[in-house]
């Protein structure tokens, strides 16, 4: 374990994010003095450009260079460049509050990463604990890990109507509080570890924020209270049911956790609230990975929207989990085994990874609607936007008629039209087409040619119905034959955001 929580003098944060902020400590500030290549190299882990970039700026000792090769390096700094870049907050005083340390040379390191971090509404600053690339050894049992891919995957698939109440289960460093804060009235951040909720609370100091921050697993430090939003980033890592690193081992064996808070949610969710959470899902062997999530689902009466974005077989899964605790190489080895062990033993074939989003609806009714899918493409990952267009779709379409459907006039969203063909011995034979929304989380459709012919028509001037007579007159069919076939295709191509109601 570390030692005493960080930062818990609000004055000495207070003057820390007035240095900060006077050195331009911002996303903006940070890309301008390292480059654009050397910054989208930091943004992958490697570090090393930024640090040379920062040496042979003309303005290397400035306060901005300072804390850059300070808290985003890892270097070793005098203490007269650091007294220069935090002048209202004595370097002493840093030391004392955890945020920096001192060598045998009296230099100063950073303890923390504090970095700057940008959406399309702000500027933040972020406090969590330096990774292994930065430092020597492997990470502490109580580790608070900073901005990384899955938080910021979350924070991006977050759907952001302003709603009352917000729940964020296991905080962290508080990166899906500092993104909930602009859009909710109360936020509530829970977390098991207590690092974590000292580290959360200098975040939310540093960015002039008030969360009411709480200890404990899952529910309970909610217990009876409802929510308008619930988002989680919860330690879902699938082993053996230990807790080596608090951040991403729960100490609940499998994928029990997620499983554990799927069920639970319906308890604490407001009518019309969403929750959205990150997961991992075991595949057993010979089994369909669809079923083991919607096991989870049954009895929630949630609707629902499940995409696997990954899978990965066990020496992948648990190779990408070792590289990030920085342990030594036979640690890491002995480790593996072990863990590639128990997943051996419980016939585990690999691990799901993907996101799932929930909604109670406003009023009873009807049996839940749920969409379990596996959407892998680059480009169509889950944003607050698509997922707030998918669960007003489903609602479309589970209030509108066949008949209603026919008497409505449609548009066609911009897509793409693509063929696949093959040589043969008259030039190109196309052997199957699809339309294809761009941006839109599996947004594609195998179209024929009839189909292909109706998303033209569809220009919102006329009703569906009129659009399929003219269609079957043209082809020599049954209107009504054509409609019947019709039907499940219009709807499947509204639920994909291809086809859309008229205004």
């Amino acid at each position: 374990m570390t030692g005493p929580h960080p930062l818990a003098d609000h004055a000495v944060v207070d003057r820390l994010g007035k240095d900060l902020q006077a050195a331009g400590y911002t996303s903006e500030g940070v890309n301008q003095l390292i480059g654009a290549s050397a910054n989208e190299a930091l943004g992958r882990g490697v570090w090393w450009p930024a640090l040379a970039a920062t040496r042979a700026a003309p303005d290397h000792d400035a306060p901005l260079a300072t804390i850059v090769r300070l808290f985003l390096l890892g270097a070793d700094e005098p203490a007269d460049g650091v007294a220069r870049a935090f002048p209202s907050v004595r370097p002493d005083a840093l030391v004392d509050a955890g945020v920096l340390t001192v060598g045998a040379d009296d230099s100063l390191r950073a303890a923390l990463d504090i970095r700057p971090h940008a959406d399309d509404v702000r500027e933040y600053l972020v406090v969590s604990d330096q990774d292994s690339a930065v430092r020597a050894g492997p990470v502490a049992a109580d580790h608070v890990l900073g901005i990384g891919g899955a938080s910021v995957s979350l924070a991006r698939a977050v759907i952001r109507t302003p709603v009352g109440r917000a729940l964020d289960i296991g905080t962290g460093c508080g990166i899906q509080a500092l993104h909930l804060d602009n859009h909710c009235d109360e936020i509530v951040a829970t977390d098991t570890n207590p690092r974590a909720l000292a580290l959360a609370a200098a975040t939310a100091r540093l960015n002039q924020m008030a969360w009411d921050l709480r200890a404990g697993s899952l529910f309970e430090p909610v217990a009876g209270e409802r929510f308008d939003l619930i988002v989680s980033n919860p330690p879902f890592v699938v082993g053996a049911g230990g807790q080596d690193y608090i951040y991403r081992d729960s100490g609940v064996a499998g994928d029990g956790l997620c499983a554990d808070l799927i069920r639970q949610i319906p308890d604490h969710l407001n009518p019309g609230g969403t929750a959205q959470i990150l997961a991992n899902w075991v595949v057993p062997h010979g089994t369909d990975w669809r079923e083991r999530v919607r096991g989870w689902l049954a009895g929630t009466d949630l609707d629902a929207w499940v995409v696997q974005r990954e899978f990965a077989d066990p020496i992948t899964y648990i190779s990408l989990w070792l590289s990030d605790a920085g342990e030594s190489a036979q640690q890491a080895a002995d480790r593996g085994a072990r863990w590639l062990d128990w997943f051996a033993a419980n016939g585990i074939d690999g691990i799901g990874m993907g996101s799932i989003t929930l909604r109670r609806r406003s009023r009873d009714g009807g049996e839940p609607d749920q969409t379990i899918e596996e959407i892998t493409g680059a480009g169509e990952e889950v944003t607050g936007v698509e997922a707030e267009a998918f669960f007003a779709r489903r609602h479309y379409l589970r209030d509108i008629s066949d008949e209603r459907l026919l008497a409505t006039r449609l548009s066609t969203s911009p897509v793409f039209l693509e063929e696949q063909c093959l040589p043969g011995g008259e030039g190109w034979q196309q052997v199957s087409a699809t339309v294809r929304r761009p941006g839109g989380p599996g947004a594609v459709l195998a179209v024929d040619e009839v189909s292909r012919a109706l998303l033209a028509g569809c220009r919102g001037q006329v009703p569906l119905g009129a659009l399929l007579e003219l269609l079957a007159g043209f082809h020599g069919v049954e209107p009504d034959a054509l409609a019947v076939a019709a039907i499940p295709v219009v709807r499947e191509a509204i639920g994909r955001g291809i086809l859309y109601e008229a205004t």
